[in-house]
């Protein structure tokens, strides 16, 4: 993938960045700072590759633009796949490790009927938001339907089918196919069976506890580890973003990306306004919530963000373990604000609007209830919310109509990385709820201002 020599040139300039990176982590500027100046250096690097490009209709066309990409994407793409590689040891290990030492049954119950409450609702407020937007701005009026696309309808399965899948009926297939709330499930279902064991008093199972706690001690010290390359990732990640993508492609659907982005700051004003109301800072959420913020909006993986997040929320915003694993979780599958809130109910008002199908308030209703529902089983993994959007519009009887989002999924990568960043703060401020709720909210830990820009990290 070097045949260019412009491609050398490219090369030796992101190689240069990365060395001032690390230059930087050698001099003991802050984990959040080296987190901000990598954002930065990969959207000047990326910007960069576009203007020697001379702005190319097609990026991937150019020789050097899928050459030097595909370099960046060892970094970038590798420091994602060493989180990913995290994910399901880290959920299972932790959910079981708090599950053996949650206090009773009846916390279980009221933690699990909690988050999905809040999930559920937060996403019917976002779906709202995104419809209201949608429908001031007439988004899609006087654009021309697209009879054929190269966008094709997902399979969409019935919700009784979506929920049968949550149920672990082979807990290694859920595990490779990284069903994260079914490993989920299976680990709640083994630390409490591991948990009443103990309380007969039958068996202390020293073994197994202890199995745990070290297991969760060792997990937590590489998920400390591959974090504390995350400025590397990010610039690499960012810069790939945006070579990648023309920019003819975000000018035609600038109204869409413009709704989008106004729907996430209206979504974080509510967060904020809803972490007022609990007593909760927002600016101290915003400063201590920055780098996985950061990372999600770069690598666009609310799943690759997961070990981050618990580990912000439990060191920096007083969350509890159990509260901030089984929300977060939960979070990289269900009730996203973005991926499965804002950008389907758009997307609904948009194709409504191309093809000239009216939409009423008995269609807005039945929207907001439908993008609710179908925000469980989505995958937080880059892409995937182009199954919520399938899932939204055929429960609105559109599915026929599909074709017509193409337009948009050009410019996904765009708008993804504000819908992962929504997916990640609603997560955070989800768990942030719910702990309240469950009256093991730390507000001492969460405003204690010494963790703003704090990792474990090796340096």
């Amino acid at each position: 993938m070097i045949s260019s020599p412009i491609t050398i040139g490219v090369l030796i300039l992101f190689l240069m960045l990365l060395g001032f990176m690390y230059v930087l982590q050698r001099a003991g500027i802050s984990f959040g700072k080296r987190v901000i100046i990598g954002t930065v250096l990969g959207a000047v690097l990326g910007f960069s590759v576009q203007i020697i490009a001379g702005f190319p209709n097609n990026p991937m066309s150019v020789t050097f633009i899928k050459e030097s990409t595909k370099w960046f994407s060892l970094v970038g793409t590798g420091f994602i796949d060493l989180i990913l590689m995290l994910v399901i040891p880290l959920v299972f290990i932790s959910i079981g490790h708090v599950v053996l030492h949650m206090k009773s049954a009846a916390d279980l119950r009221k933690l699990v009927s909690a988050t999905v409450l809040v999930a559920l609702g937060m996403v019917a407020v976002a779906a709202i938001v995104g419809l209201v937007l949608g429908s001031v701005a007439h988004l899609g009026q006087g654009g021309a339907a697209v009879a054929e696309g190269t966008s094709k309808m997902r399979d969409v399965k019935p919700v009784v089918d979506t929920l049968l899948n949550l149920i672990p009926k082979n807990p290694v297939q859920a595990m490779s196919s990284t069903n994260v709330i079914a490993v989920v499930v299976f680990a709640f279902i083994v630390g409490a069976i591991a948990r009443a064991i103990k309380s007969t008093g039958k068996d202390t199972l020293d073994i197994v506890t202890k199995l745990f706690d070290e297991s969760h001690l060792i997990i937590s010290w590489m998920a400390d580890f591959v974090i504390g390359l995350m400025p590397y990732g990010v610039l690499a990640l960012l810069a790939t973003t945006l070579a990648q993508k023309g920019f003819q492609a975000i000018i035609d659907m600038g109204l869409f990306i413009l709704l989008i982005y106004v729907g996430i700051i209206i979504m974080l004003i509510i967060q904020s306004i809803l972490l007022t109301l609990v007593g909760a800072n927002p600016w101290i959420y915003f400063r201590k919530a920055k780098a996985p913020l950061l990372l999600a909006f770069t690598s666009r993986s609310s799943m690759g963000v997961l070990p981050l997040t618990i580990e912000t929320l439990t060191n920096k915003l007083g969350v509890t373990s159990t509260t901030a694993n089984t929300v977060a979780s939960f979070g990289t599958t269900a009730g996203m604000q973005g991926c499965a809130g804002v950008f389907p109910a758009l997307c609904i008002v948009y194709i409504a609007n191309v093809s000239g199908v009216q939409m009423d308030v008995t269609m807005y209703i039945m929207s907001v209830i439908v993008i609710a529902l179908g925000s469980l089983g989505i995958a937080g993994i880059p892409g995937t919310a182009t199954m919520s959007a399938s899932v939204s519009l055929s429960g609105m009887g559109m599915s026929n109509l599909f074709p017509s989002i193409s337009p948009v999924l050009a410019i996904d990568p765009i708008i993804d990385m504000g819908r992962t960043m929504l997916n990640v703060s609603g997560a955070m401020t989800n768990a942030i709820f719910v702990d309240k709720m469950m009256s093991t909210f730390n507000k001492k830990s969460y405003e204690d201002m010494s963790t703003v820009d704090t990792v474990d990290e090796e340096e």
